[in-house]
Parts: structure tokens; C-alpha cells; sequence
């Protein structure tokens, strides 16, 4: 039997052991998990290019020089059918004439200064001179000595030039000096200073197109005033000559430009303060005029408020 002296010994013993044991446990574990961190980052390094196979993101330089050509070929080749497919498509196109124009049957009426809400204060001068500089500008191509160049026609026929080449199409004269007291040849304001504006309408163009009959343009007017508004055109009965048809094109018609009509709105005291609402439509031919789809088909509506 163990003396008590001996005890004390064998459990010391036994604690050195277990303290031995759980030391090594420890260290053991750190390096796994050591080991585990490192294994992590070598991996996800590897993932991106591993140095042992030298693959880049999982490829060998072999595997990735097979797919740029692969699709260098591809997209070579999708390019030579969209190219071969517009040269197709570009055989079949007119350099004078669109291929399709069904949408467009009819003209446009549409008005210049380009504003369907014309503001004057006849008192001052910048209010309105944004109206005077755009006529201007717009009937620069109408002068006499730019339209002299042109052919000048036998009124009430259609110009035709169907024959021959479509280069260089003669263009009929449309000097702006016909369009009087709207011409801003003798009035540099076109009225507006004295709060009698002049607004230019004009068709749009369509290739080929001879209309019916003597078309004309008549404006009327709505005031909440009792004076009715008095209108002055300009060529006199607010014709579209025949001999301004049919329009072969831009690039073949490169000196045309469109016939105008110009509207003088005569407007007296009454009228001032007011909005007046004018509208205009092509009358006496086949073109459209009351389209409930399209309001600007043969037709066009604006504001004038006349300021004092």
C-alpha cells in the first residue's frame, strides 16, 4: 500500500501528462488549420494561373489561342453576311427615286416663320424679330437673281421631263418678288411692324406627284372679336401653278424649289389683344385636305395674338 507521501508524487505526475497532451492537441490543430489557410489561398490563386500546369483561368495557352481563333473566324464571318447582305439590299435601291412610296400620297401644308404660335408686340422690335430673320433666311434661295438661273415656264402646264436623263433636271423660276408687299423687298419686316403679319405656306414634296384640277389656298379665321379678318395672298388668288410639277428628286432636282403662297393677315385694332386661329387648306384638287389622323395633310393650323 502507497505511503501518503507517495500520492502527492503520482498526481503531479499525472498533471505534467495531461498538461503535455493538450499542448501538443493544440499545436497540432494551429497547423491544420495553418496548413487549411495556406491550401485556401493557393487555391484561389491557382484558380486565376497555376504555376505547376500553367493554365490561365483554367486554360493552357493552346486551349485559349483555339478559342480566339474560333471566334475570330466567327465574327468574320458574320460580318462578311451583313456586308454581302447590304450590298443586296443596296442593288436594289434608286438613286433618284425611293423604292417605296406608298406612305406619303398626299402633301403636307406647312408654314413659315416655322412656329404655329406667332407672338407680336409691334412696340418692340426683338419680340418679333425672330419671325423677320427666318423669312428672311428662308426666301434667300427665292431671290431674283439666284431664280434667273432657272427655266422660265408656260403657266397652267405640268413640267414634265420624264424623258432622258435624271441628272440635272430643270427647275421652273420662282422669284420672291412675286409674293409683293410678303416679299420683305419692299417691307424688310414683312408686315409684322405694323401688325399686319405675313406667313408663307408651302407644300411639301413628294417625287413624282401632279395633282387635279387648279389647287389654291384659302385660309380662314377664328376671333372672339365681331370684325372678321381680312386676308391679302400673294400670287393673286392664292394659286399653285401646274408648271411647278411634278418634282423629280432631290439629287435630281437640285435647283427645284416649292411654289409659295403668302397670306397678309390684315388685322385692325379690334384684333389686337387676341388670339386668332387660322387655319389653311389646299382646295380645288384631289390632295387630301380633312385626314383626321394626320392634321397637317393639306392643311395646317396656327395662332397669331398681335400685341399693341
Amino acid at each position: 500500500m502507497a505511503s501518503n507521501e507517495e500520492k502527492p508524487a503520482a498526481a503531479a505526475a499525472a498533471a505534467t501528462t495531461t498538461t503535455t497532451t493538450t499542448s501538443t492537441t493544440a499545436a497540432a490543430a494551429a497547423a491544420a488549420v495553418s496548413t487549411a489557410e495556406k491550401e485556401k489561398a493557393s487555391s484561389w490563386k491557382d484558380s486565376i494561373y497555376n504555376p505547376r500546369t500553367g493554365e490561365l483561368l483554367g486554360r493552357t495557352a493552346g486551349s485559349w489561342g483555339l478559342i480566339l481563333l474560333f471566334y475570330l473566324v466567327f465574327y468574320c464571318f458574320l460580318a462578311g453576311m451583313f456586308a454581302l447582305t447590304m450590298w443586296v439590299m443596296l442593288l436594289t435601291l434608286d438613286d433618284y427615286v425611293p423604292t417605296y412610296r406608298d406612305r406619303v400620297p398626299h402633301p403636307g401644308l406647312v408654314i413659315r416663320p416655322k412656329s404655329l404660335d406667332i407672338h407680336v408686340n409691334i412696340t418692340d422690335p426683338k419680340k418679333y424679330a425672330q419671325y423677320v430673320q427666318h423669312l428672311e433666311s428662308f426666301l434667300q434661295s427665292y431671290n431674283d437673281t439666284e431664280q434667273e438661273k432657272n427655266e422660265l415656264c408656260v403657266p397652267g402646264d405640268f413640267f414634265d421631263q420624264d424623258s432622258g436623263s435624271m441628272d440635272n433636271k430643270k427647275a421652273c423660276q420662282f422669284k420672291r418678288s412675286v409674293l409683293s408687299r410678303c416679299s420683305g423687298l419692299s417691307d424688310t419686316t414683312f408686315g409684322y411692324s405694323e401688325g399686319k403679319p405675313c406667313v408663307l405656306l408651302k407644300l411639301n414634296r413628294i417625287i413624282g406627284l401632279k395633282p387635279l384640277g387648279h389647287p389654291y389656298i384659302n385660309c380662314t379665321a377664328k376671333t372672339l372679336s365681331d370684325t372678321p379678318v381680312q386676308m391679302q395672298y400673294f400670287p393673286r388668288e392664292a394659286r399653285i401653278d401646274k408648271m411647278y410639277f411634278p418634282y423629280y428628286g432631290k439629287k435630281a432636282h437640285e435647283s427645284y424649289v416649292q411654289p409659295l403662297v403668302a397670306v397678309k393677315l390684315l388685322l385692325t385694332k379690334e384684333h389686337y389683344n387676341n388670339e386668332l386661329s387660322i387655319e389653311c387648306r389646299v382646295e380645288g384638287s384631289n390632295m387630301r385636305n380633312n385626314d383626321d389622323r394626320d392634321k397637317f395633310l393639306g392643311r395646317v393650323t396656327f395662332r397669331v395674338k398681335v400685341f399693341e
